[in-house]
C-alpha cells in the first residue's frame, strides 16, 4: 500500500483529491494538510511514501514547503497545481529546483470529458514518483552552474568535423535537468538547440521564462517556419509536433501525436536525421516510456553524436534507459558532463 499526504488549502479540492486517490487499491491517502507549515509539521510523523503538494497556500506556499521537507524529511513530491498564471508557474518549477520531482495540473472535475484521462495521469504518476529514492537537500543551498572541462566528462573523440544542431528530448524530471544544462552553455555557444520537453498544456511558456532566467542564450517557443539561429535554444510548443527541414527552418504540424504524445521526441529527431544526419547531436534524458529511443539509434547509425542520461541522475531512466539498451547512445552521462560535451562538440572538441 503506497501512503499519500494530500496537500491542499481548499476543502473541496482536497477532498476531491482524497476521493480521486482513495479509489484505487493501491493508494492509501494518510493523511491531509490545509497548507505547507501543517504539511512540514506532520510529514515526520506519518511518513508518507508520496505527497502531493499544492503551490499556492495561505502561511507557507508549496516551494517553501517543499524546500522543508527535502531539508528534515526526504519525500518524494508532486506538485499539483490549479492555475497556470504565470507566477504560479515560475513557483512550480522553482519547486522543482528544490526537490520536487514532478508536476501535474489538478485533474478535471467529474463529468469534464477530461476527467478520466487526468485521473488516470495523477494516479499513474503518484505511483510512479513513490518509488524514486530521494536525497535530502541542503538548507538554502541552491545550484550552482557546474562548468567542467571536456576531459572530464569521458568525451572520447567521437567529434565531427561540424555540430549543425543540437536536438534534446524529455519527459518526467526534465525541467531541472534542462535547467542544469542550460545554465552551463557559454553565451558563445556556437549551435542551435533544440528541445522537446512533454509537459502538461499551459505550462511551456511558463517554463521557457523560468530557464531563461539562468541562461546566458536566447530561449524562445518554437515558431512555424523561422529560421533556427546559433546560440538560439528553440523548445516545442503545446500540441504542436516540431521538426525542422532544409534550410534550418522550424516547423509546426498538427500532425498525429506519437507514441502517444505531441510533441513527441520521436517526431522532432526523425527529421533531424532526415535534414542533418552526421552532423547532428541528440540526446534523451529523464522520462517515462521510449519515445525517441528507436530514433536516436537512427540517428547515432547515420554517424550522428548521440547520449542519454544516466540511471543515477535519472528520476525515470525510462527514455535514456530505453536508448541505452538499443545501443543507441555513444555516451551515457551526468547533466553537469552533458553539457560540458555539448560544448566541446559544438566547438569541435576543442
Amino acid at each position: 500500500m503506497i501512503k499519500v499526504l494530500i496537500v491542499e488549502d481548499s476543502p473541496v479540492v482536497r477532498e476531491f483529491l482524497v476521493h480521486i486517490l482513495e479509489a484505487d487499491p493501491e493508494l492509501q491517502v494518510v493523511g491531509t494538510a490545509n497548507n505547507g507549515e501543517e504539511a512540514t509539521e506532520i510529514v515526520g510523523r506519518l511518513q508518507p511514501d508520496v505527497i502531493t503538494m499544492d503551490i499556492h497556500m495561505p502561511r507557507m506556499d508549496g516551494l517553501e514547503a517543499t524546500r522543508r521537507i527535502m531539508e528534515a524529511h526526504p519525500t518524494p513530491i508532486v506538485i499539483v497545481s490549479g492555475s497556470t498564471s504565470s507566477h504560479e508557474v515560475k513557483t512550480t518549477f522553482d519547486a522543482m529546483e528544490a526537490g520536487a520531482l514532478a508536476f501535474l495540473p489538478r485533474p478535471a472535475g467529474i463529468g469534464h470529458p477530461d476527467y478520466a484521462a487526468t485521473v488516470k495521469e495523477l494516479v499513474k504518476t503518484v505511483k510512479l514518483m513513490s518509488e524514486v529514492k530521494v536525497v535530502r537537500r541542503w538548507p538554502r543551498l541552491r545550484r550552482e552552474t557546474v562548468v567542467m572541462r571536456a576531459a572530464e566528462t569521458g568525451l572520447r573523440r567521437v567529434v565531427p568535423a561540424k555540430v549543425e544542431i543540437i536536438a534534446i528530448g524529455a519527459s518526467t524530471g526534465g525541467p531541472p535537468v534542462l535547467h542544469t544544462i542550460v545554465s552551463a552553455l557559454p553565451e558563445d555557444f556556437p549551435a542551435p538547440v533544440l528541445i522537446v520537453q512533454h509537459m502538461a498544456a499551459g505550462f511551456i511558456r511558463g517554463f521557457a521564462d523560468w530557464l531563461a532566467q539562468s541562461s546566458r542564450l536566447p530561449i524562445h517557443l518554437a515558431r512555424h517556419g523561422e529560421t533556427i539561429l546559433p546560440g538560439h535554444i528553440y523548445l516545442a510548443p503545446d500540441e504542436c509536433q516540431m521538426k525542422v527541414a532544409r534550410g534550418g527552418k522550424i516547423a509546426l504540424t498538427r500532425d498525429a501525436p506519437e507514441n502517444g504524445l505531441r510533441p513527441s521526441v520521436s517526431y522532432l529527431f526523425r527529421s533531424v536525421a532526415e535534414t542533418y544526419g552526421g552532423t547532428a547531436v541528440a540526446g534523451l534524458l529523464t522520462g517515462m516510456g521510449r519515445d525517441g529511443a528507436d530514433e536516436l539509434k537512427l540517428l547515432k547509425d547515420q554517424g550522428a553524436v548521440t547520449f542519454a542520461q544516466d540511471k543515477g541522475s535519472s528520476i525515470v531512466h525510462g527514455m535514456p534507459g530505453e536508448a541505452i539498451k538499443l545501443g543507441a547512445a555513444a555516451l551515457v552521462l551526468s547533466p553537469e558532463k552533458i553539457a560540458a560535451v555539448l560544448t566541446s562538440l559544438a566547438n569541435n572538441g576543442k
